[in-house]
């Protein structure tokens, strides 16, 4: 999601202590919002669940714009680091992509090699990388563009996000691993082997390293000479390049799939597929005329598929659960409307 330049920011006043206070707790809110409410994987009836999540998402997404910023990097950057903290998630805190899934209705066996879920591992990366750091840092950008180029958070306040993280990464870690897994799903815990684990902390490590080295080598912000395309075609593109990721799932959770097809093809099509809209992405924002604009139909586009897609496992939800997610939906929307309209009245075409 692009929306920063290598070149410093020139000196500005100081802005008010709730200037400087709103962009991130805006940013530790919509994270787990976007990516866990309003998509629905985060129900009503387990709201409760939005403390860890604020606590692990939140400061996680905040912690990565914060890194990027200090070190001058772009979306690329964040986008690597956000596959850390997927990585982190998956691997470390609540350990699902290593764990035999516990949900009735998956196939526990299918994708499962060496001890990883693999095509849901595949998903998680993508899903959380994008609706959990991408998505959330882009959207808060626009509602405060005139702290876009700003760092959020002090030294202390860094190291206080970092605290705050690592206790809610135990808490969530807890939560399902000793409670939900053997007491809701009826799971036997699981214990990832040494080897494993060992190999996702090297995989945070090695793309912590690679968002760095990016963000150093991007020279600054040149337009390319071909032209951005308009937001709507842009609104449009998402939508085409976000919901055939949740084919991902057709074949964990759909009773009607033939599981003697290779799995390695959905991983193989995924990591493909990532590759083109990656490259599509990168083009464009290179373009020149691209501005906020068509930043918000990136993230209108993408918090709308995941709003959507979240739909698909709803017929067995309760129904306060399915109208809430909806309500909640239809109020997101139009925040989104009036983001639109905003960002028309103050012309912003900041590359």
């Amino acid at each position: 999601m692009p929306g920063y330049s290598n070149t410093k920011p020139l000196p500005a006043p100081k802005p008010s202590a709730w200037r400087r206070a709103a962009p991130p707790l805006a940013l530790v809110l919509l994270a787990p919002m976007i990516g866990e409410v309003l998509s629905g994987a985060t129900r009503m009836s387990f709201i409760f669940a939005l403390v860890p999540e604020i606590m692990v998402w939140g400061c996680g997404a905040l912690i990565i714009r914060e890194a990027v910023r200090r070190w001058g990097g772009g979306w690329t950057s964040i986008l690597l680091l956000g596959l850390a903290l997927s990585v982190a998630e998956e691997f470390v805190i609540q350990q699902t992509s290593l764990a035999p899934l516990p949900w009735a209705a998956a196939s526990p066996g299918y994708g499962r090699l060496w001890g990883v879920n693999w095509i849901y591992f595949l998903f998680m990366l993508g899903y959380e990388s994008v609706w959990i750091a991408l998505v959330p840092i882009q959207l808060t950008e626009l509602v405060f563009p005139d702290r876009r180029n700003a760092r959020w958070l002090s030294n202390v306040g860094l190291v206080i996000s970092g605290l705050v993280f690592v206790f809610g990464s135990f808490i969530a870690w807890y939560a399902w691993t000793q409670r939900a897994r053997p007491i809701v799903f009826h799971a036997p815990k699981y214990q990832p082997p040494v080897a494993t684990f060992l190999l996702g902390l090297i995989a945070i490590v090695l793309l912590a390293l690679a968002a760095h080295a990016v963000s150093k080598s991007t020279p600054a912000h040149r337009a390319a000479p071909h032209a951005a395309p308009p937001a709507w075609i842009v609104g449009l593109a998402v939508l085409v390049f976000g919901f055939p990721w949740y084919f991902l799932m057709t074949p964990i959770f759909s009773p009607t799939f033939n599981h003697s097809f290779p799995f390695w093809i959905f991983v193989l099509a995924g990591c493909g597929w990532t590759a083109l809209v990656f490259l599509i992405i990168r083009h464009w924002a290179s373009a020149s005329g691209w501005g906020d604009m068509q930043r918000w139909a990136l993230v209108s586009g993408a918090t709308l598929v995941c709003m959507v897609s979240g739909f698909s496992g709803s017929s067995s939800w309760p129904r306060g659960d399915v109208l809430s997610k909806a309500v909640l939906n239809v109020i997101a929307v139009a925040g989104f409307l009036v983001l639109a309209w905003r960002i028309q009245r103050r012309r912003v075409t900041t590359p």
